[in-house]
């Protein structure tokens, strides 16, 4: 998952992720559907939510969406339903945000950190048996895995889901930033055993504030995380039959997110060329994203790798270019999870990765020119 800040664009600077393209490219539409919520009231739970759901649904392939109000909750909620809990150990990647490790600590468990791999910057299935062998030496039991779809593109959910089998682990799908992306003719967010996405606005399907949203397939799993959305209610919202939390997605969100959805395919598309583009002009002159054999991506952001990172963010911020380090350092480096086991070999990989990375203006709405510009400036400063 990302950061929760994205750089903006300055006047007469190149926008990083341009949404007011895309809001001029909706016209009227927003603020239409905007004026039906606010002309039937019904703000919280309204009826927008429930058609969001079933379209997210049929997008993804999956017989439920369950709407809620971040993409941290749409990890968090899926643990607290299975009961994943204090003994528990859930492997995640070092290289990654927060998020995705935070929700294990808030549910009492225990993350493990696993490496990932220097091509797809996802988490390594080699890796991840690793990291099961070392929640056992602990004396932690190892109850599940989160998969991050780092950047837009799918982790390796073969070997990820062939070593979490073997050792009786559940998959959590971490799609916040490959909602579109495709596995093996999958989305994304049909992957695993279950799986979350995020809105946040700069994500490639964004609304204009937190949501986000699990998949499942299984009709309990869908009715209990929707009980724990609202406080763990049972008949009504004074029963509580449970321990939940409050994670409504608001009416006017989906709303937006109705329209949005309406577009995206179209987007995704979009942001493809665009990613072609930067390819075959950097190719020769950084270490470019590489989407592995049958998987597509979104391209929620366009990574390259230079050894001469902090030198070219200087050179196009000087340029009016603005770029942005996902992430400068890794999670098991951080304080906040330095007390929690990392892999016996550790994560170079993250390690290296966190001093590389540099992540280049991308959106759908990207034109050729400006574009050019960019290169012209990753170009000069590299070469």
């Amino acid at each position: 998952m990302p950061t929760k800040t994205e750089p903006r664009a300055k006047s007469g600077e190149v926008a990083f992720i341009d949404l007011a393209a895309q809001r001029r490219r909706l016209g009227g539409r927003i603020d239409e559907a905007i004026a039906r919520v606010l002309a039937h009231g019904r703000f919280i739970m309204g009826p927008e939510v429930a058609a969001l759901e079933d379209e997210l649904a049929e997008f993804v392939g999956m017989r439920h969406a369950v709407a809620c109000a971040s993409g941290t909750d749409a990890l968090l909620l899926p643990l607290m339903a299975k009961g994943i809990g204090p003994g528990d150990a859930v492997i995640v990647p070092a290289f990654t945000f927060a998020a995705t490790a935070e929700v294990v600590a808030l549910v009492g468990a225990t993350p493990v950190f696993a490496d990932v791999r220097p091509d797809t910057f996802n988490l390594d299935p080699e890796s991840l048996a690793a990291a099961i062998a070392t929640a056992n030496a602990t004396g932690l039991r190892p109850a599940a895995v989160i998969a991050v779809d780092l950047f837009g593109q799918p982790a390796d959910y073969k070997g990820i889901e062939t070593v979490a089998r073997a050792h009786d682990l559940w998959v959590i799908a971490d799609a916040a930033q490959s909602f579109g992306a495709q596995s093996d003719g999958k989305q994304t967010a049909a992957c695993g055993d279950i799986a979350g996405t995020s809105f946040f606005p700069a994500k490639p399907l964004g609304c204009y504030g937190d949501g986000g949203a699990i998949f499942t397939n299984d009709d309990g799993m869908a009715a209990l995380l929707k009980s724990i959305r609202v406080h763990g209610g049972g008949k009504d919202k004074y029963t509580n039959v449970r321990i939940g939390t409050n994670s409504r997605l608001d009416t006017i969100q989906a709303a937006i997110l109705l329209e949005k959805l309406r577009i995206f395919p179209d987007e995704i598309e979009a942001r493809r060329k665009v990613a072609a583009r930067y390819n075959d002009a950097l190719a020769d002159t950084v270490a470019t994203p590489a989407v592995a054999g049958g998987a597509t991506s979104v391209w929620a952001q366009y990574t390259i790798r230079t050894p001469r990172r902090d030198h070219a963010a200087a050179h196009l911020k000087a340029r009016g270019i603005p770029t942005a380090v996902y992430y400068p350092t890794p999670l098991h480096q951080q304080p906040a999870f330095a007390n929690y086991p990392v892999v016996e070999n550790g994560a170079p990989v993250a390690e290296e990765l966190s001093n590389q990375v540099l992540s280049l203006p991308m959106h759908p709405y990207l034109e050729p020119v400006v574009q050019d510009r960019i290169i012209d400036a990753v170009r000069g400063a590299v070469s």
